[in-house]
């Protein structure tokens, strides 16, 4: 008898179910409930598992008919042409618009702009700016045919060394917020959907499908879950995408407390939930939890919950609620509402946005007179690879198909400056001959998930390197970083190699000696060491990776033509084991060659710490939490960064009374250049039944661009939900009654000016009932 596969019968199935196709009933904004109940329990059971992914899992329930519908995006909804109910396509990513960028008998291009990476757009402190980038994202989104973007992602940056921090806003949970609050705003004015990822405490790479975090109910809460919330409350993203990881040893994609008792009833979230591609294990424990969609599909959850359902341990109601969920995402969507887009977005327009919004996220870290560049810099000797292969993202799913990016070599050249010919020609040759060598496998399916092999730092012998002096102005050495999925990154890849060091020794050295000054740029998707090295060049610009006009970003900064205005959303410790995450975080282990998709089934295994479980020892003390109040140093404190101009902050008043309160400062520009300055509110509370940070942010707020001797009156406000502490043991969030202190700062480090006020008796801002994670 002949072999029929499960793909053929769903094709069949959409097929007679477009001969048959009730007419009578097609799906709109108010007949969802009556469409829910024509359905077929295996139509229901399609549409919560998605429309699987070719050449992975085995079984993948692939519906041909979808995976061309915009190529290259990360999955659809399951299509019911009997109701009207079409597939909805969904697309990655954080950075951009991930699609594919050609199309097999299509001269057309649809390549996508490659904004800043979330780490630099955090670095703007500026959540306008960060609407106006989601506005643009959007608007790709819509104009290619997408109906929900799979972004953004904001996870904490628990530790330096986790892959996908790139995608990440911060180590604070109140800049998440705010910045993932703002660009689904201006994503979702366009009428498209976002997805708030990775949902919840996904921060390392290491093991992430099956790595268990231990962590205190209370750190859960005002660390990894209170972002989450400000985006929630202030934004409403139509959808949310559960992490692989589990949290005190259930899967996030099957935890009820999570997804229902907190995102749902605590924070009003009425969107739909899906699983990260092939998360979890128990598909019927996904349904039941309130994770409405799985992604991609395959036949074994098709079967599983299936079986659940006619066994009696999944209850069809859970099914009903789950797949009302999705029908109401799916009659919001563009595609249902049979938008007809034109797959041309103005690329050139958003070349511009991005550009602009990169010149804003660059943080000025070290400036000793050689910033901006001086009238009589002609000639600019660029050192280091990055400076040719610029890096302007991160990879994997956070990765874009843009049409070009801008390097360092081409953009000085824009603007007029001179490059040293003969060095160029030596680093481009060089890397061109480490590129043939590092060619991708062409068989490795994973291939473009993974980090690019970059070239080999070259160092220029000492003959070249006295040549080059005497025929340019200035030195530029440009350091590179990149990361992505599936691998978090190592010691190795956090220390500059002996070559980086020795390049910058070299080249400081000789430029110094001929009264000649040397900047380095660092083009990273996250924290390195500094504190080595950091006083042997003149000045140090972090220009994170700023997407696709990241060379021009640069190039605005360094000739003066923009002032930097950007401050960093994370620490730079002195040693990487200074972080109070590095002893339970994977640092030292050795990653498959391969990602692992699907693991093997480790329950005989003895568990690997920070491999199989993490301990979250160090608990509410993340980043500037740790290091302020166990007065560590560090090399740069979070919030800091420098201008070319300096700002005074005077006059601080405070108004309000029972938690909430306005703080008032004005902050006036006293140096030669116009700029802006960014204030940020810390307050430092009582400590009578729990134990606190010395301050933690509340609020922040950058200033328009002031002229020189200008003023602008700032006003940052309070509220006991950001005053509030997590009780674990009455389970509430709970503001003390006390004596409290608002820090006006320019930094963790850098505080400005005070306000005292006192809260007269406790105020509960907020009850968690029984729920325990």
């Amino acid at each position: 008898m002949k072999k029929i596969s499960f793909i053929s019968i769903i094709l069949a199935g959409i097929v007679l179910s477009s001969c048959n196709s009730d007419k009578t009933l097609q799906l709109n904004r108010k007949n969802v409930d009556k469409v829910l109940a024509a359905m077929t329990l295996e139509e229901k059971v399609h549409l919560l598992i998605g429309t699987g992914m070719a050449g992975f899992g085995g079984d993948s329930a692939v519906v041909g008919e979808t995976k061309n519908l915009v190529p290259g995006a990360a999955g659809t909804t399951y299509p019911i042409p009997r109701l009207g109910i079409p597939a909805i396509v969904l697309a990655d990513g954080p950075a951009g618009l991930r699609i594919a960028p050609k199309r097999e008998d299509d001269s057309a291009t649809y390549y996508c702009t490659a904004f800043p990476i979330a780490t630099m757009l955090s670095s703007t402190w500026n959540t306008k700016l960060v609407e106006n980038v989601g506005e643009a994202m959007g608007n790709e989104v819509l104009e290619y045919g997408v109906d929900v973007l799979l972004g953004p992602g904001m996870n904490i940056h628990r530790n330096p060394l986790c892959g996908r921090n790139f995608e990440y806003y911060s180590e604070d949970p109140v800049i998440s917020g705010k910045m993932a609050a703002a660009i689904t705003r201006g994503v979702q004015s366009n009428g498209v959907g976002v997805s708030l990822k990775h949902f919840a405490a996904n921060n390392q790479e290491t093991n992430r499908m099956e790595n268990d975090v231990r962590i205190s109910q209370r750190a859960l809460r005002e660390i990894y879950l209170k972002g989450f919330e400000i985006a929630v409350r202030e934004a409403q993203p139509r959808t949310v995408m559960t992490s692989y990881n589990r949290i005190n040893g259930v899967y996030s994609s099957e935890s009820k407390e999570l997804l229902t008792a907190v995102l749902r009833d605590e924070w009003g979230f009425n969107g739909a939930v899906m699983t990260d591609w092939f998360g979890g294990k128990n598909a019927p424990a996904q349904v039941a939890a309130g994770n409405d969609m799985l992604q991609p599909g395959t036949r074994q959850q098709y079967d599983a919950i299936l079986a659940a359902v006619n066994d009696g341990t999944l209850d069809i109601a859970d099914i009903d609620r789950n797949v009302k969920r999705i029908l109401n995402l799916i009659v919001q969507s563009p595609r249902f509402k049979n938008y007809q887009f034109g797959n041309k977005p103005d690329l050139k327009a958003h070349a511009l946005i991005t550009r602009n919004s990169a010149n804003e996220g660059i943080v000025l870290l070290e400036n000793n007179g050689a910033l901006p560049f001086n009238e009589n810099i002609k000639t600019v000797a660029a050192y280091g690879i990055t400076s040719y292969d610029f890096i302007s993202g991160g990879t994997g799913s956070g990765d874009v198909n843009e049409a070009y990016t801008v390097s360092l070599k081409d953009a000085l050249a824009a603007a007029g400056y001179k490059l040293n010919c003969e060095l160029s020609t030596l680093y481009e040759n060089h890397i061109a001959a480490e590129n043939e060598k590092n060619k991708p496998d062409p068989n490795n399916r994973f291939a473009m998930f993974m980090p690019k092999i970059r070239a080999a730092e070259l160092l220029p012998d000492e003959k070249q390197l006295a040549k080059t002096v005497a025929e340019s102005d200035i030195a530029l050495i440009t350091i590179g970083r990149n990361s992505g999925e599936f691998a978090d990154r190592t010691l190795a890849d956090f220390s500059l190699t002996t070559t980086e060091h020795q390049l910058i020794e070299n080249v400081a050295a000789a430029y110094h000696a001929a009264n000649k000054q040397v900047v380095v740029v660092l083009n990273i998707g996250g924290v390195i060491e500094t504190a080595s090295w950091k006083t042997l060049p003149d000045a140090v610009l972090l220009a994170w990776q700023p997407g696709q006009e990241g060379g021009n970003s640069v190039v605005d900064i360094l000739s003066g033509k923009i002032n930097p205005s950007g401050k960093l959303p994370m620490t730079f410790p002195v040693n990487y084991m200074d972080v109070a995450s590095s002893v339970n975080f994977p640092f030292d282990y050795t990653a498959p060659k391969m990602p692992v998709i699907f693991p093997a089934d480790n329950a005989k295994k003895e568990p690997v710490k920070n491999v199989d479980y993490t301990n979250y020892e160090e608990d509410i003390y993340v980043g500037y939490r740790y290091f302020s109040t166990f007065d560590a140093a560090v090399s740069y404190p979070f919030g800091y960064g420098l201008s070319y101009t300096e700002f005074e902050y005077s006059n601080p008043k405070i108004s309000g009374k029972n938690g909430n309160y306005k703080i008032y400062i004005d902050v006036k520009n006293i140096g030669q250049v116009a700029g802006k300055e960014i204030v940020e509110l810390y307050v430092a509370a009582p400590a009578k039944t729990m134990k606190k940070p010395a301050k933690e942010l509340k609020a922040f707020a950058k200033t328009k661009l002031l002229a020189p001797n200008e003023t602008q009156r700032i006003t940052l406000e309070l509220t006991p939900s950001l005053l509030a502490s997590f009780n674990e043991s009455t389970a509430q969030w709970l503001v003390e009654q006390g004596d409290y202190t608002a820090q006006i700062a320019a930094s963790a480090a850098d505080v400005r000016q005070t306000v005292n006020f006192s809260v007269a008796s406790e105020i509960v801002a907020g009850k968690a009932g029984n729920v325990k994670f």
